[in-house]
């Protein structure tokens, strides 16, 4: 099963307090996103502003993207027109559907939002757009409802479920879309999206596809407003280790870290050392214990080898490093780790070090 990954991390960035993206970076952003392969790319929300709607309109005019330039719309005819005057390929109309949003945020009823969602689709269509609906606090709602609107809508291709507060588990999220397909959703038009507030979303995304669901949204380095959305690389690289296939299929392995890293840089974005995947610690050993295995065979201390996303692994030696490091060093250079030769190598990685591993050899040749 082939599942769609759609990034939101421009739009979904642009949320969090203090942000203010230029056009010139969400180009540079999208350009390097779209060497992945992706299939869709937000890159606004149209009625915010004119820089949401002239980065949109770049990136949709110029085709110097493959994926489908997307901005998002909720049931108003205003959003709509804002999104059709950027020119957008997808318009993604947004509308609550739990009782609690319907209440509070909107102010309607279940029909009265069903009925703002079918015109707004339909303005945006007869505009020349191609259209998504997105649900919001979905996995708050109803299975019944839920599946109702699929039933109401059957021409609109993915209809994304949205943990908009991120208050599911993968348990729950594994019982809501099994339900759905049981109720005779089609998992070919089942999208998800899902907030990190409880740390899960990546569980989550890929709980929902082992369940059915073939499209997800996904942010890099999970950015996005309040604890951000399902990691871009975290999904490829969990599901192309244990999970259940398909993500990493949809998208060009080798060049993952890189353009994760480009459009970080493009958004002025930083990120701890420590996080998964991209943080530069992450990838870096220094133990003893770690570089004198992974000399041997690298795989003995990592889940994954970095080289096949695109990453580069780090064996850092001096003053930490120990006995079985330096006879790894040394047996690798063709030298027989005697005692004296340990102990001598020892003794010049903590005077020089800390080093990377080539250096590390080219001090053994150097000196030995």
């Amino acid at each position: 099963m082939t599942v769609s990954l759609r990034d939101v991390t421009i739009r979904e960035g642009a949320q969090m307090p203090g942000r203010e993206y230029g056009v010139e970076d969400r180009l540079a952003a999208a350009r390097a996103l779209d060497r992945l392969g992706l299939d869709a790319i937000q890159s606004g929300f149209p009625a915010v502003g004119e820089t949401d709607r002239e980065a949109i309109r770049r990136l949709a005019g110029d085709g110097d993207v493959d994926a489908d330039v997307v901005g998002i719309a909720r049931a108003t005819t205003g959003d709509v027109e804002a999104a059709l005057d950027a020119e957008a390929d997808v318009i993604e109309v947004f509308v609550p559907t739990s009782e609690r949003q319907l209440d509070h945020v909107l102010g309607k009823s279940r029909d009265e939002a069903m009925a703002m969602a079918a015109g707004t689709l339909d303005r945006a269509r007869d505009g020349g757009a191609a259209v998504h609906l997105t649900l919001v606090d979905g996995f708050r709602t109803d299975p019944a409802h839920l599946a109702a609107v699929y039933e109401r809508f059957p021409s609109v291709p993915t209809i994304t479920v949205a943990d908009t507060v991120g208050a599911r588990t993968p348990d729950s999220v594994r019982e809501m879309v099994t339900d759905l397909v049981d109720r005779g959703v089609d998992g070919d038009r089942l999208g998800v999206h899902f907030h990190d507030d409880m740390g899960v979303a990546v569980a989550n995304t890929l709980a929902a596809v082992d369940a059915g669901a073939t499209a997800a949204d996904v942010s890099v380095a999970s950015l996005g407003e309040r604890a951000g959305n399902a990691a871009l690389e975290r999904v490829v690289i969990a599901d192309g280790v244990d999970g259940p296939g398909g993500c990493a299929a949809a998208v060009d392995r080798t060049e993952l870290v890189p353009a994760c890293e480009a459009a970080l840089d493009a958004l002025d974005e930083s990120i701890d050392p420590r996080t998964p995947v991209l943080g530069a610690d992450v990838t870096t050993h220094e133990s003893g214990i770690h570089t004198a295995a992974m000399l041997r065979d690298p795989g003995t201390f990592e889940p994954f080898d970095p080289a096949t996303f695109g990453g580069e692994r780090r064996l850092v030696f001096g003053a930490g490093s120990g006995r079985g490091s330096a006879r790894a060093l040394l047996e690798r250079a063709g030298v027989e780790p005697t005692d004296d030769r340990v102990a001598r190598l020892l003794d010049l990685l903590a005077e020089r070090g800390p080093m990377g591993e080539r250096e590390a050899a080219a001090l053994v040749d150097a000196e030995f």
